[in-house]
């Protein structure tokens, strides 16, 4: 049997290393992360963060670019750039 998946409109984030507080406020207490070095407090480059997302399969490791998507019952998981963008489009 083939089966294909039911339109379903669905809302993300995409991590740009830069944005923090915007997937914090986005996940909530789904979100693991942790910020190593000091450099970026005083305008020295970018935080390095270390995120992952808890998941219904466990914890999983959330990259720089990665979209973060929020599922049909209200769980998070990341998704790499190439799968979000042939799965997914914009809609206004």
């Amino acid at each position: 049997m083939k089966y294909r998946t039911k339109p379903v409109e669905i809302e993300a984030v995409r991590w740009t290393g830069l944005n923090l507080e915007e997937i914090k406020a986005f996940v909530g207490e789904s979100l693991i992360y942790d910020i190593h070095g000091t450099a970026w407090e005083i305008e020295e480059g970018r935080p390095h963060v270390y995120m992952k997302i808890r998941t219904l399969e466990g914890d999983m490791t959330v990259s720089v670019g990665d979209y973060i998507i929020k599922g049909l019952i209200g769980e998070f998981y990341p998704c790499k750039p190439g799968v979000f963008e042939e799965k997914y489009e914009l809609i206004n």
